[in-house]
């Protein structure tokens, strides 16, 4: 993948972005890092909160198993270093949403090291241009509160239900170079994320965000000053704010202004980043050993556990259904970028293999091709998810297909009733009479009219017009209602156009 493609055109030349990301993740697990508060998503304000997480006096933390088997699981999906000893920290800072006035985390000892993660901006061809972008490590870390304001401009209200969260923070290198770049790593990352189970990616629900770092420089020079952007939701709002930060770097630097090293927050209302405040460093945090935890030490069979925990990843998955399967890379590539469509996709498989009696592979193309062709096409048309189409309607709609039944286009037009009125596919084509006819006698017929009909053509044709060929077939289907068998048709029409 070029570096090269992605320029910002100033008046003294072109400039380039330099793009690095820290994601953090939620963990999946039912109770917070070091209390045993529930962490569901969507309960009343203040209504999941340990004596521990509103920090009374005398409450200690006690470490949940679950999410450092979560983060260790993590670190080995992306190839990182595992570190047997890690350590947690103290990160002092005061503010509302934060009752102990420091937040645990860890800054010098962290429980992943370093790892990567190939990305690709090619769909058509996933595997043909990739990029390494590099991970700098993951800790692990508790989240605050939230403030909520009202409309009252002096008051703010304090919801403690996501204070002590256990919360990954996956730190990336400066390696991306362009806001599609950065869109790909987080789709990628979360896509990682979902398949092991540690984080389900929801950002519109917080559960993952993205602080983003970015700076200019001319090609070639040194990295510039960089400013973070906290807390962007979503993988369009982060490319949008690179983009906008990125325009804005340039132009304070092209009037003759520096760059302040700085947290900006992005409005999404606005598409622009503004100054929140001074970006500190880590002595600003005082940052010191956390006294009340002792080191992390893990075990030889802990890990054992977590790496025989992993799923297939979808780069592996992706191998597989190309190399086993014969899925072109796209489609491959189409199915395993989310963890819940390539679920989608086996369940269909094994019971389209079953239902018309073939293996899975001699199957596999057309359950494919139908679910990220045919059927994605009606659902977007009726604005609902392809996953929300029950296997058994699509192994009916296919298994009519294989045998004859129905055409492709027949097809769609009976997953559509079935989805609009939930009736049965096979009832659908019987009652409406949707069945193709390979009816040789019939069909020839039709033709016979139709190459009446068109002596000028078929003419035209005989004399080296072979794109009228079309036209011959469509005249055709047209006049058998579209029941036609497809292939029959072209076949009988060769053989009386080239006689």
């Amino acid at each position: 993948m070029s570096e090269t493609a992605y320029r910002i055109e100033g008046a003294t030349g072109p400039w380039e972005v330099v793009i690095g990301l820290e994601v953090h993740a939620q963990v999946t697990s039912n109770a917070k890092l070091f209390s045993g508060a529930a962490t569901a998503f969507g309960a009343e304000p203040n209504a999941q909160v340990s004596l521990v997480d509103a920090a009374m006096p005398g409450m200690l933390p006690v470490p949940n198993k679950e999410c450092i088997r979560q983060a260790v699981r993590t670190g080995m999906a992306i190839g990182a270093t595992i570190n047997r000893w890690s350590r947690f920290d103290r990160k002092n800072y005061f503010y509302a949403d934060l009752p102990q006035g420091y937040q645990i985390s860890q800054l010098y000892h962290p429980l992943v090291g370093e790892g990567a993660i190939e990305i690709s901006l090619d769909d058509k061809d996933p595997v043909g241009a990739v990029k390494t972008i590099g991970i700098e490590r993951i800790h692990v870390e508790q989240d605050a509160g939230k403030l909520m304001h009202d409309q009252h401009p002096t008051r703010s209200y304090v919801d403690l239900n996501r204070s002590g969260v256990a919360l990954l923070e996956i730190v990336s290198r400066p390696d991306m170079r362009s806001p599609a770049e950065a869109g790909a790593y987080l789709r990628k990352l979360r896509a990682i994320l979902r398949y092991v189970g540690s984080c389900d990616g929801n950002m519109e629900q917080g559960s993952m965000r993205a602080d983003v770092n970015v700076s200019v420089r001319k090609p070639g020079e040194p990295f510039g000053t960089r400013t973070e952007t906290k807390n962007v939701n979503s993988v369009r709002f982060v490319m949008a704010a690179i983009e906008g930060e990125a325009r804005r770097q340039v132009d304070v630097l092209e009037s003759g202004g520096t760059i302040v090293q700085e947290t900006r927050l992005y409005d999404p209302d606005r598409n622009e980043t503004r100054s929140m405040r001074s970006k500190e460093d880590a002595h600003d945090y005082r940052y010191f050993p956390d006294p009340d935890l002792l080191p992390l030490e893990l075990e030889d069979a802990f890990l054992e556990e977590c790496k025989a925990s992993l799923p297939e990843l979808p780069d592996a998955k992706r191998r597989r259904y190309e190399q086993e399967l014969g899925l072109t890379p796209y489609v491959a590539g189409v199915l395993t970028a989310d963890v819940e469509m390539a679920r989608y996709f086996e369940a269909n498989l094994a019971e389209a293999a079953a239902r018309i009696g073939q293996p899975e592979n001699a199957v596999a193309k057309a359950v494919a091709n139908w679910l990220t062709s045919n059927a994605a096409g009606v659902t977007n048309a009726l604005n609902i998810p392809v996953l929300q189409i029950p296997v058994s309607t699509n192994v009916a709609i296919i298994a009519m297909v294989s045998d004859g039944t129905l055409s492709g286009g027949m097809a769609k037009e009976v997953l559509e009733i079935s989805l609009t009125t939930q009736d049965d596919p096979a009832r659908i084509v019987e009652e409406r009479g949707l069945k193709q006819t390979s009816d040789t006698g019939a069909i020839e017929a039709e033709i016979a009219k139709v190459l009446a009909a068109n002596a000028d053509k078929v003419a035209d044709y005989r004399g080296g017009k072979d794109k009228l060929f079309g036209f011959f077939v469509g005249q055709t289907m047209k006049a058998m209602a579209g029941k036609a068998n497809p292939a029959v048709v072209n076949d009988l029409l060769k053989k009386a156009l080239d006689g």
